[in-house]
């Protein structure tokens, strides 16, 4: 294979194309892979890793899993470095692309179940690395650097983007998302969050806009959005360009079931023209309030078991897309080697046209907390959440928190009413405060029901009531901790009344260790809860240790026997973005 400029020869102009990796990545990045790349880099100078020459050995092996979109790259690279008789340590590297969906993967990694099969990941994004590093028993992984990006931004068939106004017109992510989600008008369709990076950040920065434009509404705004989004939501990447009008008849671009606009990567749009007609191509967006991007990140998988051939050769493959015919194949299939100037001849085969902000990247890309959190309101606004919320009422809850000039139950209760604002009408939740003997000899009572929020008694919705009581919630004098009674009692209802079709879940939050000493035992209530969990009908307990005092692992220990999540912070305002953590963790293991 000879070499060639790429499409822009702008995009040719730094020697390494690899885009600046977030921090999370950085961090990530394991002592090993920075010795073994430091030491590749040497051994390149040294000409151990050969950039051409014999193939008298034995091929090395090297088996890659990466995202479908970047596996063609990928795959034509390996087929250059068999051409070119790429060597490692004198080894020609024999290497073969598996293309899977990246959340698949994640999943697999994170559960740490069984011994990879492959040596190299190519995720789409570092959100799955995250994803990952979530597991209790994950896989090791060793992020090693970025191999390309593509920004995310809305693409949309020309007669749609036209009437936007396209490309004079520029728009923020929340009005792209508003102009789609209201009516039939514009049909703007998404690759659900929870399996596709691009709907997870796209969804993420629609939120993070959303709350910055909206201040104290924010949190239901994004909630709103989400929801008008889920009813055309697609379960991945692969399906979302299939729905799609397939031509111009009124037929096709009439049908309730076609979108006219999709969030999706710049890359999928560059090969989606690359194969449409001229009248199918779509005209794409890049959001003025900056477009996130997919990364692709190049990770070493168990490198701790591979030998020090295997090891080399996949950083040696790696090094391929530093040279210029790496960079060539990768600007070929769409992808931008260098985020800082991007190639115009890229850009307008995706359907990008000046003076849309296409070279722009989010300020502020989305944290780690916001992708949680995005993911824990997504799960409760596609499925909608039933949830009821056991918060203790014991004395000690009068304590002050460190730092602040406010008790306990005074965070609990600020933090208890924010994470009340990112929940939609469709969701039901219900309150129970507890402590000792508070109704009779039960050490709890019931305050509101669980019920739908938007459901109205009165003038007054079920949300008003409910946000009214976690106001109104008070220490008891000389109460103590009646936990296991408490969460038992909690549990058989929420059983009982569970409601098929949503994210049915007991949130439990407590500051100290079970002080109520006629109640059950700790052995005797995780069995029960055992023997009461179905996983056909999964009520996951969601518990929540708040203060120094309460126990993280009694908490566990309780909430994993229902298949739940115990949690601990020092901050009771951590609870808000505890919970959406606890939910999208939940729903992620009952998917």
């Amino acid at each position: 294979m000879g070499r060639h400029s790429l499409p822009d020869e702008r995009g040719t102009a730094t020697p390494d194309p690899r885009p600046r990796s977030r921090g999370r990545s950085v961090a990530m990045a394991t002592a090993f892979v920075l010795v073994v790349a430091g030491g590749a880099a040497a051994a390149v100078r040294g000409g151990l890793l050969s950039f051409g020459g014999s193939c008298g050995d034995d091929a090395v092996r090297l088996d890659v899993v990466a995202a479908p979109a970047v596996s063609p790259a990928l795959r034509e690279a390996a087929d250059e470095a068999r051409e070119r008789e790429i060597t490692s340590d004198g080894h020609c590297i024999d290497v073969q692309v598996t293309a899977r969906d990246s959340y698949e993967v994640a999943a697999e990694l994170r559960s740490g179940k069984g011994d990879p099969e492959y040596d190299v990941w190519v995720p789409d994004s570092d959100v799955w690395v995250q994803r990952v590093g979530l597991g209790a028993k994950q896989s090791k992984i060793s992020p090693a650097g970025n191999i390309a990006s593509s920004p995310v931004g809305v693409g949309m068939v020309p007669s749609a983007a036209e009437s936007l106004g396209w490309p004079k017109r520029t728009y923020s992510w929340p009005e792209l998302a508003t102009a789609g989600t209201k009516g039939d008008k514009l049909r703007l369709g998404i690759a659900d969050p929870a399996r596709s990076a691009s709907g997870l950040l796209a969804l993420a920065t629609m939120g993070a806009s959303a709350k910055k434009q909206g201040g104290k509404e924010g949190d239901t705004q994004a909630a709103a959005l989400a929801k008008a989004l889920a009813s055309r939501t697609t379960g991945s990447d692969g399906r979302l360009l299939g729905t799609l009008a397939r031509d111009g008849s009124g037929a096709e671009r009439g049908g309730r079931r076609r979108n006219q606009a999709l969030v999706l990567s710049e890359q999928a749009a560059f090969a989606h023209n690359a194969s449409a007609g001229e009248e199918n191509k779509l005209d794409l967006f890049y959001p003025k309030d900056g477009s996130p991007r997919l990364d692709y990140p190049y990770t070493l998988v168990e490198d701790g078991r591979m030998s020090t051939d295997t090891s080399r050769a996949a950083l040696r493959f790696m090094t391929m897309f530093s040279d210029d015919d790496g960079r060539r194949i990768l600007a070929e299939h769409g992808f931008r080697t260098d985020p800082d100037r991007p190639s115009d001849t890229l850009i307008a085969a995706a359907g990008g046209r000046p003076p849309q902000p296409y070279a722009d990247e989010a300020t502020d890309p989305p944290s780690d907390k916001e992708l949680q959190e995005t993911l824990g309101m997504w799960t409760i606004t596609v499925q909608s959440a039933r949830l009821s919320t056991v918060v203790d009422a014991s004395e000690s809850m009068r304590q002050l928190v460190p730092g602040r000039d406010q008790s306990r139950m005074e965070v609990t209760k600020a933090s208890l009413l924010r994470a009340l604002a990112g929940f939609t009408d469709e969701d039901a939740i219900g309150l129970w405060e507890f402590a000792t003997r508070l109704d009779g000899a039960r050490d709890y009572r019931e305050l509101e029901p669980t019920r739908r929020l938007g459901d109205r008694k009165g003038g007054a919705t079920h949300r008003d009531a409910l946000s009214d009581a976690f106001s109104d919630l008070q220490p008891v004098p000389g109460g103590a901790t009646g936990l296991y009674d408490t969460t038992l009692a909690a549990y058989k209802e929420a059983r009982s009344t569970y409601a098929r079709g949503k994210f049915n879940a007991l949130v439990i939050l407590t500051d100290g260790a079970n002080q109520d000493p006629g109640s059950i035992s700790r052995s005797s209530l995780i069995a029960q809860l055992e023997e009461l969990s179905d996983r056909e009908h999964p009520v996951p307990i969601i518990a929540i240790a708040v203060g120094p005092e309460a126990d993280k692992d009694e908490v566990q220990q309780i909430a994993e026997a229902t298949g739940g999540s115990g949690h601990q912070v020092d901050d009771p305002a951590q609870i808000h973005a505890v919970i959406l953590k606890a939910i999208m963790e939940a729903g992620s293991n009952q998917g």
